[in-house]
């Protein structure tokens, strides 16, 4: 079991690291040059700026039981179809029973932006989705071992 983690934006990669280290497993950060990602366990992946670069780099990668680390659901579709496990950075587990839910879902708030011209705002980060997203993780790993 390995950890693929979509670098470029994600909030918890201090934290992902830190539980790769505590469970003794591999972890890949992916991320773009725009980004600055250093650590000493991780191994950090830089590739192109261009869309989608990064998540074609984890699913070409991605094996059986590997976790992925993602906020994008066609990410974890496709992490999916390989056999990879996947959570979002609030502590999310999206499997295949909600894949088409939020795929749908995604699809429908592209729409209503796409016609209304309406964007929300994402609210701020709190130290309670840190904390899900870190026990949740651990659920997941733990439930692998």
């Amino acid at each position: 079991m390995r950890i693929l983690l979509d670098g470029d934006g994600c909030p918890v990669v201090d934290i992902s690291i830190k539980i790769a280290k505590l469970y003794n497993l591999e972890i890949i950060v992916v991320k773009n040059y725009h980004h600055e990602i250093y650590d000493d366990y991780a191994t950090i992946i830089t590739v192109e700026p261009t869309p989608d670069s990064a998540d074609f780099y984890i699913v070409n990668h991605a094996k059986k039981g590997d976790i992925v680390i993602t906020q994008d659901y066609g990410l974890a579709a496709m992490a999916l179809s390989r056999g990879a496990f996947c959570i979002n950075q609030n502590g999310f587990v999206i499997s295949s029973q909600n894949i088409d839910g939020l795929l749908n879902r995604r699809h429908l708030n592209q729409e209503l932006r796409r016609k209304h011209k309406k964007y929300s705002k994402f609210k701020k980060r709190n130290i309670q989705a840190d904390l899900r997203f870190e026990k949740n993780l651990k659920i997941l790993i733990e439930s692998q071992l």
